[in-house]
């Protein structure tokens, strides 16, 4: 149930894309009085205006009544809102407190157990497969939050699940105060959302908010290879101010959110290695097998996913679920959590082949939003290679892909807003050519300069939101014109 305070008066909220409607869905359905609205005038916004209203959530499109908001008791924040928002402004100068839809979800849910996942890149892998192993064991458990099935979702199923693997984002870490996973996963950091933050530290102190509520009880399973990982626990800040959601230093309205909360991390922490064999969960390279909690569990060839990051990825969803419940690694558990790793397909968009025509593999990986992922798929790269870069940046240089780039790429395709920045920082290293914001240009492009035995790979190291509504859209197209020429054969 949500706290009694939040029936009195008007909870707004901000943002009507899934998480926004699932929350606004949520509140009504506990007794809430809700104000929802979206800047947007999308038809997505107006199916879901056109589900709110029934309930009697009260709803705006194409604007916010920003007077309305200032007299809220509450405003909930989608994680797609940035904090310079108008709405979020006028929250923050009438000193009212901001959270997000997990934080509405978890006081709804209370009790629920869950495995909280984050980190710049990998997490939604891990959080599926996750969730798929718990599945394995037997159990009912559900695979939300930035994963793309908001956990007001589940917070509105007449049964509550066994599990929830909940892959959390910086944005909803940091607007969710109440966090205190059963187990809570870090896999990787690296520089992202400087579109969004005034520092990579910044960045990494919103990361360490999972851990604001470590206690004595907390399991913790981290990246024992980055040291960037093992010290986030010194940047776990106190609960942000009331009202706060950080802004960009250039703004002029940071509210911090350091201060107390310093120093060990409380709980047990279990560390995961491609490179140590002293760690809790690790890869025995010579042997090819995953070795978690002292004894091997699934040999290499048997996990049906590319790559040493994925590997990785095994060995966190895996030590996740074997150190948040005693049964969960017991011999029998063990057995049944090999059979569902071998199962695991894999999620779409990411280093996924989607096919090869005339003797060029095309791979998807248009989930590579940030230059960390991109450079993660580049070293798996084993043949000449056609890069696709491009998209909206996001403040990272394209630099740090020098070794990689001149190991393997062919050519670079740069395109779309981010393309000019693209050419000025690798336009030295390897071939570059510059296009603009026609796709099937680009792709037109990536089939002339490939030839057999060659790859073409979509890793644009930038967000979709020049071209496209998200990811998925953009690598979705690509598949479709990958296989055009196919499709006109036969």
């Amino acid at each position: 149930m949500i706290p009694d305070i939040w029936r009195i008066g008007e909870i707004a909220v901000v943002g009507l894309g899934k998480s926004g409607t699932a929350v606004s869905t949520l509140l009504a359905r506990e007794g809430a009085r809700v104000y929802a609205s979206d800047a947007a005038g999308s038809a997505g916004v107006d199916t879901s205006a056109a589900l709110l209203r029934p309930l009697g959530v009260d709803v705006d499109t194409g604007g916010h009544d920003l007077e309305r908001i200032g007299h809220a008791t509450l405003v909930v924040a989608s994680p797609g809102v940035p904090p310079t928002a108008p709405p979020l402004r006028r929250a923050r100068e009438a000193g009212l407190p901001i959270i997000g839809e997990i934080e509405v979800s978890l006081h709804a849910i209370p009790a629920l157990r869950y495995i909280a996942i984050t980190g710049t890149n990998g997490k939604s892998t891990v959080t599926a497969l996750t969730a798929h192993l718990l599945r394995g064991l037997g159990l009912d458990a559900v695979a939300a939050g930035n994963i793309g099935t908001p956990l007001a979702e589940v917070a509105l199923r007449d049964r509550r699940p066994d599990w929830v693997a909940l892959e959390v984002s910086s944005f909803q870490l940091h607007d969710t105060p109440s966090i205190n996973p059963s187990v809570g996963v870090v896999t990787n950091l690296s520089a992202d959302h400087l579109d969004r933050y005034a520092s990579v530290d910044e960045y990494y102190t919103d990361k360490a908010m999972l851990f604001r509520n470590a206690n004595d009880r907390s399991k913790w399973v981290l990246n024992g290879d980055e040291q960037d990982v093992l010290r986030l626990a010194e940047l776990r800040p106190a609960t942000p101010p009331r009202g706060s959601r950080r802004v960009k230093v250039e703004e002029g309205e940071v509210v911090p959110g350091t201060g107390g909360g310093r120093g060990q991390l409380r709980g047990d922490t279990y560390q995961v290695s491609l490179q140590r064999r002293d760690t809790a969960a690790w890869y025995d390279r010579d042997n090819g097998q995953l070795v978690a909690l002292g004894r091997p569990t699934a040999g290499r060839s048997e996990v049906p996913l590319l790559g040493d990051h994925n590997v990785a990825n095994a060995l966190f969803a895996l030590l996740a679920v074997m150190v948040a419940d005693p049964v969960h690694e017991s011999p029998h558990a063990r057995v049944r959590l090999a059979e569902a790793l071998r199962a695991f397909q894999g999620l779409p968009h990411r280093l996924e082949l989607a096919g090869e025509y005339d003797g060029v593999r095309w791979i998807n990986d248009s989930k590579a939003t940030n230059v960390s992922s991109t450079l993660v798929a580049l070293r798996g790269m084993h043949q000449p290679t056609v890069l696709l870069l491009g998209g909206r940046h996001k403040g990272e240089p394209y630099t740090r892909l020098e070794a990689e780039l001149r190991r393997t790429v062919k050519a670079v395709i740069a395109y779309g807003e981010a393309a000019p920045i693209i050419v000025k920082d690798i336009g030295n290293i390897v071939p570059v050519e510059q296009m603009g914001r026609s796709f099937e240009e680009v792709i037109e492009r990536a089939r002339a300069l490939a030839a057999p035995g060659d790859a073409v790979l979509l890793s644009p190291a930038c967000s979709s939101f020049d071209m496209f509504k998200n990811y998925e859209e953009r690598g979705t197209l690509f598949k479709r014109l990958a296989a055009a020429v196919e499709d006109e054969k036969s």
